[in-house]
């Protein structure tokens, strides 16, 4: 293969890199369409809900039969919970728990 032709190659290459990267040099927060996850409608399994969460599988279950307004669906028996509406649930539950405990109180974990 030519050398000139791989080098053309190569720079066509960068400069699209480039380009791509400069799109939102202006506004770096701003999502792009790649780096795009909307995770509002993916489902977690009810054996994995509890990895998502952040507690152990007990833990899990007790909270889930402590507060059955948990959103979740059933297919065919089976539990899932939508990723979206479960962590807007878990903020809003933080939110409860944070209003419960007054600023300045102590809380004794033991």
């Amino acid at each position: 293969m030519d050398w000139n032709l791989m080098l053309a190659i190569g720079i066509a290459a960068a400069g699209y890199f480039i380009g791509d990267g400069l799109k939102n040099f202006k506004n770096p927060t701003a999502n792009s369409l790649d780096s795009l996850e909307d995770d509002e409608h993916e489902l977690i399994k009810e054996s994995h809900v509890h990895y998502f969460m952040g507690i152990s599988k007990e833990d899990a279950k007790a909270l889930f039969q402590e507060h059955p307004d948990v959103p979740h669906i059933i297919i065919n028996s089976n539990v899932y919970y939508p990723k979206g509406r479960l962590r807007k649930w878990l903020l809003g539950f933080g939110q409860v728990i944070s209003f419960v405990l007054k600023p300045g109180a102590s809380v004794k974990v033991g």
